[in-house]
């Protein structure tokens, strides 16, 4: 663990560290035969929408996409009018992690509320929710929900049917961010509909990059009363690829048979063993761990000689929570060489 850039390393800093799985590499080499229709029109993408809809209901239809936020934006551009809003929480991706993308790119306006663990309820969303035929604001017409949230939390398939019944009798539509659905389900031992389709949401960004893809998202349509144009505004916004067997590929493999579980299982499985760990340490746990990441609070001299070695992101600097990710392919050895430097820093750093 010396070289931070030597082959086999891993960190903790996100799951977009992880490479691309084998069984997924193998799906795009297989898709790499002869010459076949450009922009959707090929085997792997019909294949896409079957498997789709065996998880998510015989309504669903998907339009792959090239990364999250482009999925984001498009769906939620597909959902608005060009004087809708979106409301979601402060820590939202939509908010705090691509660059406007919503409303640069969307021109949407983005109704945002502080939450405590990351996830809405409908007592937060009534904040922004209203203004309904005042010309002076913009209108209120997605709730947006982060699954597993960027706090490491979970919505319960309750919590987001009491969502959806919220926002439908609002006349609003849900969209859910899934770029870890696949650790939400994981975590819940559910059905990905089951926190989607069976809960009313009408529109899913299925995630994939996270999950062990080399690149690739979906915009999955649940309701198709929900979008208008959403074919037009992928190639509009940028995220329609002309060779998509590639990207479809790579989705079919994850989600066609049980990939996509067994990778999120095993992300989460290590973060629970580092939770323990660090529990084990006396370290104090800045939120719950229910998916892959684990948010701990490191005295400053802690973190400083961590980073000599490993990389992880700053969440809190005021505070010193720091945000610990684990990935498909984190192993125990990885969980347990970390516990092992993360003891280390705390006896060399304490009080004589």
């Amino acid at each position: 663990m010396n070289d931070p850039h030597a082959p086999g390393t891993r960190h903790f800093a996100s799951d977009n560290y992880a490479g691309v799985h084998p069984e997924v590499l193998a799906a795009v080499a297989a898709a790499n035969v002869g010459h076949e229709p450009a922009y959707g029109d090929d085997p792997w993408t019909e294949r896409l929408q079957e498997v789709v809809r065996t998880h998510l209901g015989d309504a669903a239809a998907a339009y792959p996409v090239l990364n999250g936020t482009g999925a984001n934006v498009v769906a939620l551009q597909a959902m608005l009018p060009r004087w809708g809003a979106v409301v979601c929480a402060e820590t939202a991706h939509v908010n705090t992690d691509e660059n406007g993308a919503p409303e640069r790119v969307g021109g949407l306006k983005l109704l945002t509320v502080p939450t405590p663990d990351g996830r809405l309820t409908p007592d937060l969303v009534a904040r922004q929710a209203w203004g309904f035929g005042d010309v002076h604001r913009a209108q209120p017409g997605v709730v947006s929900l982060t699954q597993a949230t960027e706090l490491g939390t979970v919505y319960t398939p309750d919590a987001v049917r009491e969502l959806c019944d919220q926002a439908h009798a609002l006349g609003m539509r849900v969209h859910v961010d899934g770029s870890r659905i696949a650790n939400a389900a994981a975590h819940l031992g559910l059905p990905l509909r089951a926190l989607t389709t069976d809960c009313g949401v009408d529109v899913l960004s299925l995630g994939g990059t996270k999950n062990g893809l080399l690149l690739g998202e979906a915009v999955v349509v649940l309701d198709p009363g929900a979008v208008d144009g959403v074919e037009y505004l992928r190639k509009a916004g940028m995220q329609l690829a002309s060779k998509m067997r590639f990207v479809s590929a790579q989705l079919v493999a994850l989600y066609e048979g049980d990939l996509w579980l067994r990778s999120a299982q095993r992300a989460n499985t290590m973060a629970a063993r580092l939770r323990a760990g660090l529990d084990a340490l006396g370290l104090e746990i800045a939120l719950p761990t229910e998916a892959n990441g684990v948010f701990v609070r490191l005295p400053r001299p802690v973190a400083a000689a961590l980073r000599r070695t490993w990389r992880f992101y700053d969440w809190d600097v005021a505070d010193g929570t720091v945000r610990l990710m684990c990935a498909f392919d984190t192993t125990e050895q990885d969980v347990d060489d970390l516990l092992a430097a993360l003891g280390e820093a705390l006896h060399g750093t304490a009080a004589p």
